[in-house]
Formats: C-alpha cells, structure tokens, sequence
C-alpha cells in the first residue's frame, strides 16, 4: 500500500504555502505560488483548486496516496459549513471553498482559519506541543488569536474566535481598521509601531520605518524607538493579561512578523505580563517555532482530523 499524504494550502493575500503532508506532519512536497489577490476572488478560486489539484496528482504521479485536503484561508471563516465568509486580503465574500474543492478533487476536504490553522500546528507539532493548553497569538500587520485545548481549536459560535487583536487596549488611542479607537492591533502589531514611530519622528512617507527597525533602535538605545516599543509592550501585556483571565492556558505562542524580535520582545513582555499577573497562574511565554509553515501544517492536520487519522507524533 502506498503511502498516504493529505494536500495542505496555506492562502495569504499575496502568497499561498502549499505542501503534501504525511500523517506524521511531515512535508514531503512543498511548493509556494502567488496568489495575486488583485485578480479578484474568482481567480483567486480558480489558482487555489489548481493548485491543490496539481498537488494530488503529483503525489499520485510519486507515487502516493492523497487521502484529503486542508485549506486555510484568512478572514471570517465558517469551518462548519466550509464556506470563506468575509476576507479583505483575498476578497473572498461567501466562498463555499470547501466544497468546490471537494468537487474538484474527489477528495475530502476542510477549510480553517489561517490564525487558527497556525494555532493548531504550534499546540500540536511546535513551541505548545504537549502542554494541552495553549493560545497561539499571531502579531503581523493585525493581530489574531487561536485558542487550542488539547489539540482541538476553538472556532466560536459564529466563526470568529480569537479576535484578541480587537480588545480595547487604550480607551483614546488610535482608531483601529475595524473603526474603534483604542483596540490591540491599533497599538501593538507590526505595522502600528512603524505608524507610531513615523508619527511621533515625523517621517515622511517616502521613509517608513519597520518595527523590526524600531525594535533594532531601541535595542541600541535610542530614546524615541526605546519609547515607542515600551508603549506597545505594555500594551500587548496588557492584551496577553486579558487572554490569559479569560482562557487560562499554560503557554502562550507568539507567532508572526514582530515575534521574529525575539529576545527584544519577549523578555520585556514577560516582565509586563508577570506585573499584571495577580490571581491567575502566569503562562510560560515562548516563541512560535514552526515560522510561516505554520498555517500549512495547520491546514494538513485539518484535513487529517476530516478522515479521522490522527497524528502520531504529537505528545497529549
């Protein structure tokens, strides 16, 4: 019998991460493709089911056996019924993706969430292996959440769990993109700290600073950069103390573009988050440590759960 392998797509807003996956969460194939969201949402379609459907058939043609796919896409999503709701990177409104790649292939299929499916191969294969419970908290352009128990997700009553990036964080600071002022995201992700920077420098916008470079001129002690990363690690302390009051878990993973500050962020945010800890048990707080294929091997272990094979390798 040949071996068996699930196809695993990881959609971005500019770039889809793509691999055959074994039971073990092992990537045999891994292949990456643009998606070129500015084709709009049925193109985008369309590459998504070519690309699984080329998948599986070199996995057919390597002679392995593809038994189910795993889509994660970002946005609001509707595991249940397969369907990508709402997504502003990809302009997905509505997609029944689930089952236009179930058609298309032949094969079982599940969609997740990009955060979530992320969470879930932290929790089970990474930084949260073992630890059963975990919240995994992605800090890019927003931020986003995924809270896994015992290597399940939870997805929420209407799809949307884990928003944490839109706790209300600083009641007068700056609005956010959902239209609030004041919430996480609008403070402490990657692309806030370059805003804050560039206001409070006066930068102009043929400059724009990253917060990789404001976390560097920080670390080299230069007063404004040294204020603006305290402001937004105090904020996501603040944000990482309400996550943990509501879901008490044993490890939180930080994951995306700033957590990649490694040492710079985490050992200030473990002493903000230490401070506000009172009542509750303190998380141990770590780096996520399976980087960008996270979201791929996230969307295999969806599609394994769909069939029912559990993977071996993880420790409960």
């Amino acid at each position: 019998m040949s071996e068996r392998v699930v196809v695993a797509l990881d959609v971005g807003g500019t770039g889809m991460k793509c691999a055959l996956v074994r039971p073990d969460g092992v990537a045999v194939s891994t292949v990456r493709h643009p998606t070129d969201a500015a084709r709009g949402p049925a193109a985008v379609v369309d590459t998504i089911l070519d690309v699984a459907e080329g998948l599986a058939d070199k996995a057919r043609a390597d002679g392995l056996t593809p038994i189910a796919v795993g889509i994660a896409v970002p946005g609001v999503v509707d595991e249940a019924r397969g369907v990508a709701v709402w997504s502003a990177n990809v302009g997905f409104r509505d997609v029944p993706l689930r089952d236009l790649a179930a058609t298309r292939l032949g094969l079982p299929t599940a969609l997740g969430h990009d955060v979530r499916a992320g969470g879930l191969a932290e929790a089970r294969l990474g930084a949260g292996r073992g630890t059963g419970h975990v919240l995994f908290v992605a800090i890019g352009t927003g931020i986003a959440a995924a809270h896994v128990v015992d290597g399940a997700h939870v997805v929420g009553a209407h799809g949307a769990a884990g928003e944490i990036g839109h706790i209300l964080v600083r009641p007068d600071g700056p609005r956010c993109g959902c239209g609030r002022p004041g919430c996480l995201e609008a403070v402490a992700s990657a692309s806030a700290i370059g805003r804050r920077y560039a206001e409070l420098a006066g930068a102009t916008a043929d400059a724009p600073v990253t917060a990789a470079e404001v976390a560097e001129r920080a670390a080299a002690g230069e007063p404004l950069a040294s204020q603006v990363w305290q402001e937004a690690v105090e904020a996501l302390a603040d944000g990482l103390a309400t996550g943990q009051a509501l879901f008490d878990v044993a490890t939180i993973v930080l994951g995306g573009g700033l957590a990649q500050a490694g040492d710079r962020l985490l050992t200030p945010l473990r002493a903000a988050l230490h401070e506000r800890m009172t009542f509750h048990r303190e998380p141990r707080l770590v780096a996520a440590a399976l980087g960008d294929e996270a979201g791929c091997l996230g969307a295999a272990l969806l599609a394994l759960d769909a069939v029912g094979v559990r993977n071996h390798q993880e420790k409960r």
